[in-house]
């Protein structure tokens, strides 16, 4: 509906135009009520206050204007209360859009805002301490499902993965694994305080006994290395069961080992924005605006996240990305922006830089909030979730509602193959489509590239037709705002339009002609199904 919008607003900024009337933004969107039109725009409200004129009166000069020549694509112009234009779309125009749909096949609907243009998005980024949970799941999805709506713009995107392998949970981690060890060994053990708890850690010192031949007095680096070692792959096989693969994987400690932290420091204190107080090494972030100063380095030694994070990120803009994106729980909402602060007091570009911030996950199981501790070891696994309810399901979950808004994960549902599951849903309407495509092919009517798409003037069919050719304009939209939610709303939809057509309108029929019209209908469905749910790594069965 994207060029029809813009024919639209040529032929309005025209008759403007003629009756001397100031060009100003106005919107153009479908009408709340079918009754209005196709199209609805708000127009003489905008322009009345400099006219000084009535958006009844306004609408109505511009109402005369369009009847004095009517587009040959509008059938009719209307004004309704308290001053919208409302614009009725002749029929043959949605009907021919289904020829463009079957010819455009797997392109219709990608954009080229990203055209030669390169995009970093980073997600997941977990310490390699455990196993990947739901909340770890949430990050994940979004995350490369965000990367497949720039793909889809045409962004060649690069994924990236940003770890820790030192500090005190890395620390904590080595010594849990350790007292693991001398706990196999019979000897006497102390389980740090705060220490990792789960059966992992318990599989971690076996690999390590086995390794070692049962050495006494090994090196502590060796259990957090193993360690390290161990979590990361299985991070890599549980992110792999969800389609996912990343094309970079960062450990911070490169950027302490190659200087870049501390040339950070020192550019910011060149340029006074250091300080020592308390012991601790300081970021004025007063003199930027900010009504309080941030420790940058704790009296410990130990550097707080904004540190290596803020050389991170300069390496990432040095690497001349046009977009960067970072996906990250809500927790993060307070440090994000000193980062992007120190970056602007060096000089370095931020307005490319996109922070995504997501809340958080609760699992629901008969209706009770599970409750979930990663250090005691009492949560649910990503594995877990994706074994028991498949990844089509897990994928869809994390993205149907917006990351704006806390997720209740719930499992029952998940597990349930009814209409009720919003992923059978989708997938039962594209495997009915494929059915139905099944039984024509078999049939004695030849389906072809002819048809003849005006025969498609049942209200239904109508209804069905003017929600499909918007896709286009849902796939910017979930561009513009980086939320694969509005993917997901559409084609739950599209899907419920195609039942009501299907239970409506016979598709195979004695009435050959209607018969091939609807099935280039059937099949266009299914084309902006099969792109809508790639773009959303949720595959498409053909029978269910």
């Amino acid at each position: 509906m994207n060029r029809l919008k813009l024919l639209l607003r040529e032929n309005i900024s025209l008759i403007l135009s003629n009756l001397l009337y100031p060009e100003k933004e106005f919107s153009l969107m479908p009408p709340k009520k079918l009754t209005f039109g196709d199209l609805s725009s708000n127009l003489p409200l905008v322009i009345a206050k400099e006219l000084k004129k009535k958006p009844m009166d306004i609408g109505e000069e511009i109402l005369e204007a369009f009847n004095s020549k009517l587009p040959n694509y509008i059938s009719k112009v209307t004004v309704t209360q308290p001053g919208f234009l409302n614009f009725e779309i002749k029929k043959s125009y949605f009907q021919n859009q289904i020829k463009t749909i079957m010819e455009q096949s797997k392109s219709f609907g990608r954009g080229h805002s990203g055209l030669d243009k390169r995009a970093n998005v980073e997600f997941v980024s977990a310490n390699p301490t455990g196993p990947l949970t739901i909340g770890h799941g949430r990050n994940a999805v979004l995350g490369d499902t965000v990367s497949n709506i720039l793909e889809w713009q045409g962004y060649d995107v690069t994924r990236e993965y940003y770890f820790n392998d030192a500090g005190r949970q890395m620390r904590i981690l080595g010594e849990s694994v350790e007292a693991r060890y001398n706990e196999i060994l019979g000897k006497k053990f102390s389980f740090p305080e705060d220490g990792y708890q789960g059966d992992y850690i318990k599989e971690i010192a076996q690999i390590v006994l086995n390794e070692s031949k049962n050495k006494p007095n090994l090196e502590k680096e060796i259990f957090k290395k193993t360690a390290e070692k161990e979590i990361f792959k299985d991070i890599k096989k549980s992110l792999n069961k969800l389609g996912i693969h990343f094309n970079i994987f960062t450990n911070e400690k490169t950027f302490y080992e190659n200087g870049d932290i501390e040339r950070l420091l020192e550019e910011l204190r060149s340029k006074n924005l250091i300080y020592e107080k308390d012991n601790a090494t300081w970021f004025k972030t007063s003199a930027l605006g900010k009504e309080q100063d941030r420790v940058f380095i704790k009296s410990t030694g130990e550097p707080t996240y904004r540190v290596p994070d803020t050389a991170y990120h300069k390496n990432k803009v040095e690497r001349e990305f046009d977009l960067i994106i970072d996906v990250f729980g809500a927790d993060h909402a307070d440090t994000y922006p000193d980062v992007l602060l120190a970056l602007e007091a060096l000089n370095q570009r931020t307005d490319h830089i996109k922070v995504l911030l997501y809340q958080f996950v609760t699992l629901l199981k008969e209706g009770e909030k599970v409750k979930m501790s990663t250090r005691k070891a009492n949560y649910i696994t990503l594995d877990y979730l994706v074994k028991e309810v498949g990844l089509d399901v897990v994928r869809y979950f994390f993205i149907m509602r917006s990351m704006n808004t806390h997720l209740d994960f719930d499992l029952d549902l998940a597990k349930d193959q009814s209409e009720k599951n919003p992923v059978f849903y989708l997938q039962y309407a594209y495997a009915r489509i494929c059915n139905i495509i099944k039984r024509g092919e078999s049939s004695e009517t030849t389906f072809n590239e002819k048809f003849n798409p005006a025969v498609l003037s049942d209200p239904e069919e109508l209804y069905l037709l003017k929600y499909l050719i918007r896709f286009p304009d849902f796939m910017n939209l979930a561009y513009e705002n980086l939320e694969p939610q509005n993917i997901a709303n559409y084609l739950q939809e599209l899907s419920s339009r195609f039942h009501k057509f299907y239970s409506h309108c016979r598709v195979l029929s004695e009435d050959s002609e209607i018969s091939k019209a609807r099935m280039a209908l059937v099949k266009s469905v299914k084309v902006v199904l099969e792109n809508g749910l790639n773009v959303l790594g949720i595959s498409c069965p053909e029978r269910m």
